[in-house]
């Protein structure tokens, strides 16, 4: 129990928040009752840069003084215009996905926001893919983290200038032989899907639960309609999860730049739910730091042990998608991200079952 404790307060809390600076300059202080969504991206994300930048072992100490690259990692979410992945930002990047500001998320339009945001971070230097349709697609996931290969999989280009750095240098965890990260763009893989109609199919379980057991899971965001939960794991039928739907105030650097960091952490037993309640709508990701945790995860993901597989494995694109390749090649003016056609993206919808 104390571990589980340990492991809990560890994880970043990212909870609604009020008195922050409107966002856009004009719009809402606080994002009680719309911003839970937004929120628990920002856990699994903040969870994606801890072990990037800490290390997966890394533990949250009250009394210990914080190391730097936790210091910046905070800074990226306050709730500030100007935070890589602050509440402005989502909110504001999410209009470009059809959702005006105040407006709730489903899993699906978080992940899309995310992945625009991670470009801008050249200090994690986080691929971010979005698998669309229930499929992941290896060629795609190998021209993301390899972009220096050509569709053959040979090299087609030479690196220049080696990886873009913070400060002038590598730091924490994240500070692999620079051969390495050469190799592969660590990918933080986002998937999202439909378990079933209004409620989970039971034949997904299974492989829900097995979804927590592997060391590159960050978990799955979730939860009821209208009602986003971040969740981190399981203990028999029950799921584990952070709740952001506390409204605390907003925090401020101190003089020194340190930041109050408290409230971001969850200090009381962890919220459970039985693995039947959750909506049937939600996103699975996984953090791939190095190729061969790629390839362990693919591995497994091509062995489902026991339940129903949730998505496809595929080495090739399916020639029913409708998206370009170009999508892929992602650069900041997001002129081809902005023209993917998605053939579905349910976790908004309404759905009314006609009878034939």
């Amino acid at each position: 129990a104390d571990n589980i404790l340990s492991h809990v307060t560890s994880r970043l809390w990212f909870t609604y928040r009020k008195n922050f600076p409107p966002i856009g300059g004009t719009g809402p202080t606080s994002d009680t009752g719309w911003g839970c969504m937004l929120r628990c991206g920002q856990m699994i994300l903040g969870e994606a840069l801890v072990r990037r930048h800490l290390g997966q072992d890394w533990r949250w100490m009250r009394s210990q003084p914080p190391r730097e690259e936790y210091i910046s990692i905070l800074n990226a979410f306050l709730d500030k215009k100007d935070g890589y992945y602050s509440l402005h930002q989502i909110a504001q990047m999410g209009v470009g996905e059809g959702k005006s500001i105040g407006q709730w998320y489903g899993p699906n339009t978080v992940a899309q926001v995310l992945k625009k945001l991670a470009v801008f971070d050249s200090w994690s230097r986080l691929a971010v893919h979005v698998a669309m349709d229930n499929t992941v697609v290896i060629e795609e996931i190998k021209r993301l983290c390899m972009p220096w290969l050509d569709y053959g999989g040979a090299a087609c280009v030479e690196l220049q200038g080696g990886m873009p750095e913070r400060n002038g240098c590598l730091e924490g965890a994240c500070a692999l032989a620079e051969e390495e990260t050469a190799l592969w763009k660590p990918l933080l893989l986002l998937i999202p899907l439909r378990l079933g109609l209004s409620d989970i199919n039971e034949a997904y379980i299974e492989t829900l639960k097995q979804c927590f057991q592997l060391p590159q899971s960050l978990g799955v965001i979730g939860g009821k309609p209208n009602h986003a939960h971040y969740f981190i794991g399981y203990v028999g039928e029950e799921l584990i999860y952070l709740d952001p739907h506390t409204t605390q105030p907003a925090v401020e650097p101190c003089e020194d730049s340190q930041v109050p960091d408290d409230t971001y952490h969850c200090q009381h037993p962890p919220c459970r739910m039985h693995i039947c309640e959750i909506d049937p709508s939600i996103a699975v990701v996984r953090e791939l730091e190095t190729r061969a945790m790629w390839v362990e995860v693919k591995g497994r993901l091509s062995h489902t042990r026991a339940g129903l597989p949730m998505f496809e494995l595929v080495d090739c694109q399916p020639s029913h998608f409708a998206c370009s390749v170009d999508v892929l090649n992602l650069n900041p003016d997001f002129s081809d991200s902005d023209r993917l056609e998605r053939f579905f993206d349910s976790e908004d919808e309404e759905f009314e079952i006609l009878s034939l």
